[in-house]
């Protein structure tokens, strides 16, 4: 039996907007491409393919804004943002040895870390785990909160409770 489809998307534009980023960079970094093509193509034809099956496609209210900024910042500064996520990870893993949609969710969560201060620590952590959930199984999503919580701890240390 399916279950009834909701009312009202239990999903968050800006999380939408980032499991959107990550597919699309998954994507990328899969096929190559060009960036504004991907980022057409999602908004086009792809968001309403985000949404589990409980939830309306007609729900679906992404902030297209937030997930084309990812995209292309994330794109544009995926050496720079592999260097961070290399940082803390276990001697001898790197970047390429990590599973795809992981390697794209670490590199995004870096760049919110990073790049955008106005986005509190615990919201990246909490969203990023939660789509590390969504998008992987076993013990991965363990693995990417704990790779977010030390890089949190190297760039804002300020904000993360010990």
């Amino acid at each position: 039996m399916s279950r009834p489809r909701s009312s009202r998307s239990p999903w968050p534009r800006r999380r939408l907007a980032r499991l959107a980023a990550v597919q699309a960079l998954y994507q990328l970094d899969l096929a190559g491409g060009e960036v504004e093509a991907v980022i057409r193509e999602f908004r086009e034809h792809r968001f309403s393919e985000l949404l589990p099956e409980d939830v309306a496609p007609a729900m679906v209210e992404v902030d297209e804004a937030w997930f084309a900024l990812l995209v292309r910042e994330v794109w544009a500064r995926r050496q720079e943002l592999d260097r961070e996520v290399a940082s803390v990870l276990r001697p001898g893993w790197t970047p390429a040895r990590l599973d795809l949609t992981l390697r794209a969710l670490l590199r995004a969560g870096a760049f919110e870390l990073r790049h955008r201060p106005e986005v509190p620590v615990k919201v990246v952590l909490d969203e990023y785990v939660e789509l590390a959930h969504v998008l992987l199984g076993g013990d991965e999503p363990a693995f990417a909160n704990a790779a977010l919580d030390r890089l949190a701890r190297r760039l804002r240390a300020q904000e993360v409770i010990p």
